[in-house]
């Protein structure tokens, strides 16, 4: 449940030096891996990594947030067969932190296949923090499997649309924003007109010296877009904070962190608490990554933020929930993505259709084969061969599949002619064509 709480203005305080410089770490785009503690003061980011350089100081008028990510409840593969264990090791990351924070926030993905039982699951491990206020915005995989309906019977009281909310704490102005669903064929995430005009709204009544904090599930920016890891109406949501002196925007989604700084805005996405993925590029496509026996929690973790005054930066700190150097987490995801590569490299995916003309295999986020041929009167078969869940929805939406999760089947009669491309609800990119005729 979304809940508000407003604080009293902090007063004007100067931040201990860290000994880090802020823009040798804000150049590093990508740190995967690891958990953040964001320090808040005059809207400008500093950082120090958990474990080193002085304890973490702040006036006791200042205040810390932890951002926690995709925890994926349900998710039982081999990049992760107990999700619900390391959610419960970034509770006690979160609970042995030498300044215990204020509130929470989760980036989505709460669940993995939006399951009742998994979001009672969650909401167990996260009563191990008392009584400490916690705050969410979904993922994609929170509402593919009802267009968000439970997610917001559980955790959406008091928000305006869709789930979206804002809410002052101690000086800072925090804005939840919902960017997973009405994914488009071929599309990123989407915020959409009525949400977009209620932001400006919500802005407008806030001082150009407040600190904002903006968070949402998908990157508000474009880190990768042939993977759908960015927001296709972002910039009209940026274009509303560009008067603003400190912006920071948090997202989850690719189970890494990366780190941009625009002007006013700070970017960065957090690790997940569930499973890594492999970094951009690196791979044929997104999706839980293996990594070796004893790296898992390496590349790991939880984002911690603390806020001071108006007159200091904001401190960000990684917290991987074990180690804590970013570059060895950036360099187990590579070498991860490379022996997978070397693995599947010169083989053909299985598909366990059994190889008929009328059958399509779900393999590496991408549909096999992509443009299918069938004559009036087939039934087409679809298999998810992959370790996370997808849909099969045509673009016109005259038909679509419950959330597929591995080795599930699919299956639709093509009674006329004519070309009816479709897509995957949770994974835009992914797109694929029957032909009829």
């Amino acid at each position: 449940m979304r809940q508000s709480n407003t604080g009293s203005e902090v007063t004007q305080s100067k931040l201990a030096g860290d000994g880090v410089d802020r823009r040798g770490f804000l150049k590093c785009m990508a740190w995967a891996g690891t958990g953040l503690v964001w320090t808040f003061a005059a809207g400008v980011p500093v950082s120090r990594l958990i474990g080193t350089g002085h304890p973490q100081t702040r006036s006791a008028a200042g205040f810390s947030f932890v951002q926690i990510s995709d925890s994926h409840i349900g998710f039982d593969k081999g990049a992760n067969p107990d999700v619900t264990a390391t959610l419960q090791s970034a509770i006690d990351k979160i609970k042995a932190l030498p300044v215990q924070p204020d509130l929470i926030l989760h980036t989505g993905d709460l669940s993995h296949l939006s399951k009742p039982a998994q979001f009672d699951t969650l909401d167990q491990v996260l009563k191990g923090m008392g009584h400490k206020q916690i705050f969410y915005v979904p993922g994609e995989h929170d509402v593919a499997g009802d267009n968000g309906k439970q997610f917001l019977q559980r955790y959406g009281k008091g928000t305006a649309g869709d789930g979206w909310y804002s809410f002052n704490h101690k000086g800072v102005h925090f804005v939840g924003l919902v960017n997973v669903l009405n994914l488009q064929a071929g599309g990123l995430g989407r915020l959409g007109q009525e949400q977009l005009h209620w932001l400006r709204h919500d802005l407008d009544g806030q001082s150009s010296s407040t600190p904002i904090v903006v968070f949402a599930h998908i990157p508000l920016w474009a880190v990768y877009l042939q993977w759908g890891w960015g927001t296709q109406d972002s910039a009209q949501a940026l274009s509303f904070l560009k008067r603003f002196g400190s912006v920071t925007v948090l997202n989850g989604h690719i189970h890494q962190i990366m780190q941009k700084v625009e002007g006013n805005v700070t970017f960065h996405t957090a690790m997940s608490t569930g499973f890594p993925q492999p970094l951009p590029g690196t791979a044929a496509g997104p999706g839980p990554l293996k990594v070796p026996s004893g790296a898992l929690r390496h590349v790991l973790g939880i984002t911690e933020v603390s806020y001071l005054s108006k007159a200091n930066p904001l401190a960000l700190v990684d917290a991987p929930l074990e180690g804590s150097h970013p570059e060895q987490a950036s360099t187990i995801l590579r070498n991860a993505a490379a022996a997978s590569r070397a693995h599947t490299s010169g083989t053909t995916p299985a598909n366990r259709t059994g190889g008929a003309a009328t059958s399509v295999a779900i393999n590496g986020f991408s549909f096999s084969p992509q443009q299918l041929s069938v004559k009036p009167g087939a039934t087409v078969e679809w298999i998810n061969n992959d370790d996370t869940p997808h849909t099969v929805t045509s673009d016109d939406n005259r038909f679509t599949s419950p959330l597929m999760d591995s080795h599930q089947v699919f299956r639709h009669t093509f009674a006329a002619a004519g070309e009816f491309p479709y897509h995957c609800k949770l994974h835009a990119t992914m797109t694929g064509t029957v032909v009829v005729a």
